[in-house]
């Protein structure tokens, strides 16, 4: 076999492939042994008919097309690798001669990995939100806690802002109540936005017993996106109380005898949840550095792939799961539909360029995967898909994803390079040490795979 390659562009090349007919002989004798499985031929046990027979009944033609499709795939193949390419997706395939009994010649249009050059990194600067804490940070943490111990008690009056009211809804359509719209019982606290839009409106100022009807857009159901005439009937009205905010309160809510230590408890988490966004927040930044000193083309095809995948996913699973249309969608974001096409685009092509820069810089530091990185990111992985880890691994291996959990490690760990050579600092102006925190090594590869894991890039590389 000879084989040549034409650069068409830098994404994109042609391969020519000269196979010598003798290179046939096996997949010719596997399609005489296919096509004798399938025919009966008077006179011959199934099986056992002659090849000239199978010629004649059948065509040599058919012996041939069908020994051609079977090699194919293995001289192509054998072609990228000579040529130490790295495909994306299947290639276009076009016989342009094939003679009995001398040769096949074929050509292969397919995508590639494009040749990318990662410059000098090491003066990336950027800058992050500085990690402070406020007393009213920590008031409102402590608020939130305690509104989860606050207790209802009923009370005879109309319902007030902030009162848990128990409601029963009726939801009609066109005059025709809905079939999924009548809930009965339903707990609500005035101003939480929880439900309808206008029930807070509509049930201020009615006691137990009293009812109100208003209009609303119903945000899921049959009915999801409709103007409806809604009924609400107020069953009971209960005062929300709180806790006083004291040692007691600190005992109740927490192993904490005081509250001066629950609030500084309160603050140190608090510490720890910025200095986290902090870290992710420096990830996000330095890999957006970084993708402006590389050129990096994106192949078409492969492009075009990922944003009608975007979509899909969006308006059949995400938008699907609230009752919503891509109209709908794009009505509450306040966009055009060309607005959301550029930054489908735009998006897409971050995610394509990441995951080519980062497995390029995989390569060139000579980074790997260790078992127990693995098993920490396929921890995290089931954890953020709500699943169980044994769950999350076994569905992970029935499909075939492994590799794909390896490279998010990788680029992570790729990331995590870059950002430990760049500069960071907060809006201070002081030197952010990213270095030795636990909380870090999760960003690090979180960061990657927010721009990364998503795109179907690694999914389509053939060879």
């Amino acid at each position: 076999m000879k084989s040549a390659v034409e650069t068409l562009n830098p994404t994109r090349v042609r391969l020519t492939v000269e196979v010598p007919f003798e290179e046939l002989k096996d997949s010719l004798d596997a399609a005489y042994k296919k096509i004798n499985q399938q025919v009966t031929v008077k006179g011959f046990r199934k099986g056992k008919v002659p090849a000239r027979v199978i010629d004649q009944r059948f065509g040599r033609g058919a012996v041939l097309e069908e020994a051609v499709n079977d090699a194919l795939p293995k001289f192509y193949t054998d072609a990228v690798n000579e040529a130490e390419l790295s495909p994306l997706g299947q290639p276009e395939v076009d016989i342009t001669e094939l003679k009995d009994g001398e040769t096949l010649n074929f050509t292969a249009e397919v995508d590639i990995r494009p040749a990318i050059e990662i410059p000098d990194y090491s003066g990336i600067e950027v800058e992050v939100d500085a990690v402070e804490v406020t007393e009213e940070d920590v008031d409102k943490s402590v608020e939130q806690l305690r509104e989860r111990f606050a207790s209802t008690s009923p009370v005879e009056r109309a319902a007030e802002d902030g009162d848990v009211v128990t409601i029963d809804l009726e939801a009609k359509v066109d005059g025709e109540v809905l079939e999924d719209g009548v809930a009965s019982g339903v707990s609500y606290t005035i101003g939480s936005g929880e439900l309808l839009d206008g029930i807070d409106d509509a049930v201020k100022g009615v006691e137990a017993g009293g009812e109100a009807t208003f209009t609303s857009e119903l945000k899921g159901g049959s009915a999801a996106g409709k103007e409806a005439e809604v009924t609400v009937k107020v069953t009971q009205v209960a005062k929300r109380e709180l806790p006083e905010l004291d040692d007691e309160f600190a005992q109740l809510a927490s192993e904490f005898d005081t509250l001066e230590e629950l609030k500084a408890d309160s603050r140190k988490r608090l510490e720890n949840m910025k200095q986290y966004d902090q870290a992710t927040q420096a990830q996000e930044r330095v890999l957006e550095k970084l993708l402006e000193l590389v050129e990096v083309p994106v192949p078409e095809k492969l492009l075009e792939d990922e944003i009608n995948t975007r979509k899909h996913n969006l308006e059949h699973h995400q938008l699907g799961q609230m009752g919503l249309d891509l109209a709908k969608y794009l009505e509450i974001q306040g966009k055009t539909e060309e607005e959301f096409e550029t930054e489908t685009r735009e998006a897409a092509v971050k995610g394509i360029k990441t995951q080519f820069v980062l497995d390029e810089l995989v390569k060139q530091e000579k980074l790997n995967v260790n078992q127990e990185e693995l098993t920490e990111h396929l921890m995290r992985r089931a954890a953020s898909s709500g699943m169980s880890p044994d769950q999350f691994a076994q569905a992970v291996v029935e499909q075939g994803q492994v590799p794909l959990l390896v490279g998010e490690v990788a680029r992570g760990k790729a990331l995590a390079v870059v950002v430990e050579k760049a500069t960071v600092k907060d809006t201070n102006g002081e030197i952010v040490d990213l270095e030795d925190e636990e909380e870090d090594e999760a960003a690090e590869s979180e960061a990657a795979e927010s721009e990364a894991a998503q795109t179907p890039a690694e999914e389509k590389t053939e060879g």
